[in-house]
Formats: structure tokens, C-alpha cells, sequence
């Protein structure tokens, strides 16, 4: 007969094992919502209910939060997510400020991240803390190639740049110092702006002395729109390049007339209807239609990071099951090891194939040269 303390203790464990064994994936997911960068939030935050509800015969749990574009905020919600909520991963933020501060967290806690940021520099160069962290957008350089390409081609010689005064610009001044001297293309200015700026009538100003033949605009968002308004009402009359940062509907809207003819290099998200048929068009127009749906409107590019975050997580669950629990430290290991063995996994965004070394993964199969005509995206012929 089992004693007392004995079949107390066989109650506890059976109750133990029994909570393991039915407890849900819980998945943190921290967007700015509200604040300076909403228009790339708020399709990020939508984009939840789009999210799986299950894998492999587990309840996946969102517990979504909204940093209000403010990094003190964000890093208030990971440590929300990872001390009381017990998360086994987080999708988010969504600006590059915010994510590069919440990294030590993410890696000090066994929390994989995947973040659906801009900058690269979330996850490059690689560190111990930066194994935590998967982005799911392309590259700056990836991006920056196929644009310095396109100058190159149309014979451009002098180049400006305009980025936000922020990781995002930053990085991009960076990978375009390294690119333009590669293609013999001279960079004669060098602006920088910070993303909650009323006027850029200054920066604007040195741009034309410098008179470059064409300009790029390296920020995120909605503050991608205000350099080049203020260029073209200050009479400039070269081309403008923008980031994958500009690819909403809402720059078409803010910008008018005066972004006709701008020049950038995204996902095919923005130009579904002119690309041939391959895994990601199927993904993506699914994800289109099931948005619209919902919501009344085409979603963002930003959207598409965060449901690309859902599939590289579904993909790499049944794996991760197999390391731990879910709620363990074992199984949040045993997931960051199964994203790091995504093989050919087609998302909205391109394709990705992420090693230890390459924690984005998008190869050409990422990018589409896209262009603003007669008020919409329409592919760079």
C-alpha cells in the first residue's frame, strides 16, 4: 500500500506531467501599434488573427502587446512576455531602435526572437546574444544591391543620401558606402534626420548644392515621405530611391504626385499581379485575400514579416516538440535550433534558408524592383 506522502507526491507529479503535456505554445507578440511608426505596427498587430492556431495538434496561444513605438516600452513588454507570461517565443518589434535593445533579453532568457525589423544589424555580425534572433525581412544589403544595380544601369554617377539618424539609416549609409564604390558612383551628401522631424527644409537644402544625380531615402515607414516631398517642392528633379522601409500603400497615399517615378526594391507583395507563379505569389495572395477579408484593405509588407514569422515557428515546432515541453527552456532551445535548420521554407516575403551564419535567409527570390506609376506599384520594366 502506498503511503500517504508517496500517493501525495504521485498526484503532484501525475498533475505535473499532465499540465506539461497539454500546455499551450504561447507566442509573445510586441508591435508598435500606436506612436511614430504605427503604419508599420498596425498591419503587424492585425496580422495576429492571421496567425496558426495550432501545429502538430498544439493550441498556440498569442499574447500580443503594444510598445507605442517607444524602446523603454518594449522593453517593458519582453520582459512582461518573458518573466510572468513565460513565453516560448516572441515575434516583434517593430522598429530597429526597439529590437536592437531587447536582444540581451531575448539571449539571456533562452527566447528565440524573430524579429521584423529593417536593420540587419539585429542579426549581423553574429554574436552569442544575435543566435536568439531571426529577422524576417530581407537584408539591407540584399536590397541595396539590386538598387545600386539599377543606378549603375541608368547611369547614375553621384548619389545623396537622406536616412533616419538611427540603426536603420545607419546601417543603410553604411551598406551603400561599400556598394557605390564598388560601382564607381560617388556619394557627394549625406543627411541625416530623426523620425518624429516636422521639417527637413535643411537637409533638403544641402541635397540640391550638392546636386546629386539621384537620391536615396533611407527610412522606415511614414517618415520615408517627408524627404522626398520636400525635395520635389524645392524643385529636385533626379531620382529618387527608396528602401524596402517606403512599401505601404500608405507612402503611395502621403506622397501623391510628387513620389511618381520613385524607385525601390521589395517583396512581391506590391506587385503580385505582375510576377510569374511561384510558392511565395501562392502564400502571399492567400494572405492578401485573408486580410482584405478582415480588415477591408490590402496589408502592408510590414504585415507579411509578421505572418512569415508565423510560418517559420509552424515549420519549426514539430521539430522543437521532439527537444522539450512546451514552457521549458528546453524546448525554447530545442525551437531556436529548428529555425536555424529552415530549408527552403517560401514565406510572403521570398524564400528562406537560414544557417547559423545567415539568421534572414532571403536570396534574389526576396526582392522585385518596383517603381511608383500613375499612383500605384507597378514592376520596373
Amino acid at each position: 500500500m502506498l503511503s500517504k506522502t508517496t500517493l501525495s507526491a504521485l498526484i503532484l507529479s501525475t498533475t505535473f506531467l499532465s499540465s506539461l503535456a497539454h500546455a499551450d505554445i504561447k507566442i509573445g507578440v510586441v508591435t508598435s501599434s500606436t506612436g511614430p511608426i504605427a503604419l508599420v505596427g498596425i498591419p503587424q498587430k492585425n496580422t495576429v488573427a492571421l496567425l496558426p492556431e495550432t501545429v502538430a495538434g498544439e493550441k498556440i496561444t498569442y499574447i500580443p502587446l503594444d510598445d507605442s513605438s517607444d524602446p523603454t516600452a518594449t522593453v517593458k513588454a519582453f520582459k512582461k512576455l518573458i518573466d510572468e507570461d513565460h513565453v516560448d517565443a516572441i515575434i516583434g518589434p517593430s522598429g530597429s531602435p526597439n529590437a536592437m535593445g531587447v536582444i540581451q533579453f531575448a539571449a539571456e532568457s533562452g527566447t528565440p526572437m524573430l524579429a521584423p525589423v529593417g536593420t540587419a544589424a539585429v542579426v549581423l555580425p553574429m554574436t552569442e546574444q544575435k543566435k536568439w534572433v531571426f529577422k524576417t525581412t530581407q537584408n539591407d544589403d540584399l536590397i541595396a544591391a539590386a538598387l545600386v544595380d539599377q543606378m549603375k544601369q541608368s547611369g547614375v554617377k553621384t548619389l545623396g543620401l537622406m536616412g533616419t539618424a538611427d540603426p536603420y539609416g545607419e546601417n543603410w549609409a553604411k551598406v551603400m558606402k561599400g556598394l557605390t564604390e564598388k560601382a564607381g558612383i560617388k556619394i557627394v551628401a549625406s543627411e541625416t534626420f530623426q523620425r518624429q522631424d516636422t521639417s527637413l527644409t535643411g537637409q533638403s537644402l544641402k541635397m540640391l548644392m550638392a546636386s546629386p544625380d539621384a537620391v536615396l531615402i533611407a527610412a522606415p515607414g511614414s517618415s520615408s515621405v517627408m524627404p522626398e516631398t520636400t525635395l520635389k517642392d524645392q524643385g529636385y528633379a533626379g531620382t529618387v530611391y527608396q528602401t524596402h522601409g517606403a512599401a505601404l500603400d500608405a507612402f503611395l497615399k502621403l506622397g501623391g504626385k510628387q513620389v511618381e517615378g520613385t524607385i525601390l526594391a521589395a517583396s512581391l507583395m506590391l506587385v503580385l499581379d505582375e510576377v510569374p507563379d511561384s510558392a511565395s505569389k501562392t502564400i502571399a495572395s492567400q494572405y492578401v485575400s485573408d486580410y482584405k477579408q478582415r480588415y477591408g484593405e490590402n496589408p502592408a509588407t510590414f504585415g507579411g514579416n509578421v505572418y512569415d514569422a508565423g510560418l517559420l515557428l509552424a515549420n519549426a515546432i514539430p521539430t522543437a516538440l521532439k527537444g522539450g515541453q512546451p514552457g521549458t527552456a528546453e524546448f525554447r532551445a530545442a525551437l531556436r535550433d529548428a529555425l536555424e535548420q529552415t530549408h527552403e521554407l517560401a514565406g510572403t516575403q521570398g524564400v528562406y534558408n537560414i544557417t547559423p551564419a545567415d539568421h534572414s535567409g532571403f536570396d534574389e527570390r526576396g526582392r522585385e524592383l518596383i517603381t511608383v506609376k500613375g499612383g500605384k506599384w507597378a514592376l520596373l520594366k
